[in-house]
């Protein structure tokens, strides 16, 4: 599906989204048309920069193994309280929209997993800051190089995979990112928030509020599985969604690999006898 198909497909959507009564100066007048264009231009200077990305990483790694290591507490805290603020702001901005959405359409998954009609407006412009943020957020690897804490694969695979998914699929107008947003916003609001308050050490954070944000990154993974599986369905029947098939075998294998990854690292830290450890993004926080 082109971008110009994409952009028709949503102004002919029958579906809305809802009017909030405040509504910020920045989120007014957000073009999401010329957004799709863009993307379906640019979305593979992800790949590129993915690549520039690992490669800084491990050759950070490699630079710092006779240097003595950073503390770089402050600005932890700083980058995961703005993490977090943001994650939380779209949270409660998507989590609105979709009850909204159920309740207008008598809780009708399909539309709400099938219909694109949340990448205009209000939500548009979040689920466009969402698909940006991707690439900023490589930056939570610079504080485990440089504090020289254990970088796992998951910690890298999961932040480059989501970055280029993001950024290939808004041009498509993928219906199943309403989901996949949603929850990454909200894990996301938990998780930094924990990563700030833990950073700062304004509270002693027990250890079974890491086990519950991987409990929580674990059932993201199986949600979003079941998510494409349901999309696979509607259009083997020949019904109507929104998702290219390319995209939808895509997307199934990264959340499959994601629940398999998690799923490892939720056994091996927390049902296998061995202590209790933080998140896999929080090992950067001690």
């Amino acid at each position: 599906m082109s971008a110009m198909d994409s952009i028709n497909l949503i102004r002919e959507s029958p579906f809305l989204t809802v009017n909030f009564s405040t509504v910020f100066e920045f989120e007014k007048g957000f073009d999401h048309e010329e957004w799709i264009i863009w993307f379906e231009k640019y979305w593979i200077a992800s790949i590129l920069l993915s690549a520039v990305y690992v490669l800084l990483v491990f050759a950070g790694r490699k630079w710092m193994e006779n240097k003595p290591k950073y503390d770089l507490r402050r600005a932890l805290t700083i980058w995961s309280a703005i993490l977090a603020v943001f994650s939380w702001c779209g949270a409660i901005r998507l989590w609105t929209d979709y009850i909204f959405f159920m309740n207008r359409f008598n809780w009708d998954f399909k539309a709400s997993m099938c219909d694109p009609v949340f990448y205009r407006g209000v939500i548009g412009y979040w689920c466009w800051l969402f698909v940006i943020s991707k690439l900023p957020e490589l930056g939570d690897t610079i504080f485990i190089v440089l504090r020289k804490q254990k970088l796992i694969f998951l910690h890298w695979y999961h932040h480059i995979t989501v970055f280029v998914y993001s950024w290939y699929s808004y041009s498509g107008y993928t219906s199943t990112a309403r989901y996949f947003i949603l929850m990454n916003f909200t894990v996301h609001a938990f998780m930094y928030t924990y990563y700030a308050l833990k950073a700062s050490r304004v509270c002693r954070m027990p250890s079974w509020v890491s086990m519950c944000i991987t409990g929580l990154q674990l059932a993201q993974m199986f949600v979003g599985c079941l998510v494409n599986i349901e999309a696979y369905n509607y259009k083997k029947k020949g019904e109507f969604c929104a998702i290219a098939e390319d995209n939808l075998r895509f997307s199934f294998i990264m959340y499959f690999s994601y629940l398999a990854l998690f799923g490892h690292f939720f056994y091996s830290n927390y049902l296998a006898g061995k202590k209790v450890e933080p998140v896999p993004e929080a090992k950067k926080i001690k």
